[in-house]
């Protein structure tokens, strides 16, 4: 029993740390989020912890959603506008992720984001159709206490769902990659001169996209050669740093943002946004699947040149392997009587 007891406590204690961990991650990524607020200091256009909440998730399994809450919950807490406001609020920051997080293990989805099914689910179903919880909870409550006026509700909604779907479009992606990261080997120095210029290339981008000429496509040669050149390890990183430009550019209303209003700054912000992480994800997919069918024809390939070698050398127990529908076609045939059999 006292064994048995000791490895109860072991797990509840990691348990409490793994939520403990995410709540601290949650509150320090809505510190750096609310920075960059456009709406009664706690709406933003990026918020990072909806990515980081999802990714949590995927990664650690529905265990962890009491951090999620713990995290929402000391963010808002300061913000108000009162207690069941943010009691509110923080249910929906919650349910979204949550929500997500089982709409995409639904579609079975693979956290190495190397299948273009992968790509679109993150894309429509865990950024654009979870993140319709939070924002409606958040803005409808807002819109209740009296917090906000009626004629502010549409563009705070469309402020609070950008920065939301943002969140797990770039965020996420980047969280991803880190987990499955590995120190690379016998890399050519070439290679890691192309990455060095990438990593320039985007700075510069960044400097004009911040700036008063309305220059943000500049960013999609980068994700496409990112993309093509590093898949998802390349196109994350990159794509973080051009919507984080384009915020920046937002916010301050530079650009293509200068002189409009709010609801159609954020429009034009989460076409760039949605366009600029679409092409980037589905790109790198693509080419990963690319690349791991050439594998698979490399290996059929060097597998059939052998069994020619040894079928010349006299070998003839040389087979081909068999698929798995090849296996159960077989077994099914084999368990049919011949033809011209009489079952009566």
């Amino acid at each position: 029993m006292t064994g048995v007891r000791r490895e109860r406590l072991r797990r509840g204690g990691a348990a409490a740390l793994e939520i403990c961990v995410v709540a601290a991650l949650y509150y320090g990524s809505a510190e750096l989020g609310l920075v960059q607020q456009l709406v009664r200091g706690q709406v933003t256009p990026l918020w990072p912890p909806t990515g980081l909440a999802l990714a949590s998730l995927l990664l650690r399994g529905p265990r962890v959603w009491p951090g999620i809450a713990l995290g929402a919950f000391l963010t808002n807490v300061t913000l108000g506008p009162s207690i069941p406001a943010v009691l509110a609020i923080t249910a929906g920051n919650t349910l979204a992720p949550v929500c997500s997080y089982l709409l995409l293990r639904r579609t079975g989805f693979r956290i190495r984001l190397d299948r273009l099914r992968d790509a679109l689910a993150l894309i429509f179903l865990g950024a654009f159709t979870g993140m319709l919880i939070s924002s409606a909870t958040g803005t409808g409550t807002l819109a209740v206490t009296g917090a906000l006026d009626a004629g502010q509700f549409w563009p705070t909604w469309s402020v609070w769902w950008t920065g939301d779907a943002m969140g797990v479009l770039v965020v996420t992606p980047v969280l991803l990659v880190l987990h499955s990261a590995r120190l690379p080997r016998r890399v050519p120095p070439l290679r890691w001169v192309e990455a060095l210029l990438l990593l320039a290339a985007t700075a510069c981008v960044g400097i004009v996209e911040t700036g008063d000429v309305p220059l943000l496509f500049l960013g999609f040669p980068l994700l496409i050669w990112a993309a093509f050149r590093f898949q998802l390890a390349g196109t994350a990183p990159c794509a973080l740093a051009v919507s984080t430009f384009a915020i920046i550019a937002a916010t301050r209303g530079a650009g293509p943002f200068s002189g409009n209003d709010l609801l159609t700054d954020m429009i034009t912000l989460q076409a760039f946004n949605g366009s600029s992480s679409l092409t980037a994800l589905l790109v790198a997919a693509a080419v990963s699947e690319r690349n791991r069918s050439q594998q698979e024809i490399a290996r059929a390939c060097d597998y059939l040149a052998g069994m020619v070698t040894r079928t010349a050398a006299g070998d003839s127990r040389t087979t081909l392997p068999l698929s798995a529908e090849m296996k159960e076609w077989r077994a099914v045939a084999a368990s049919r009587p011949p033809p011209g059999t009489d079952r009566g």
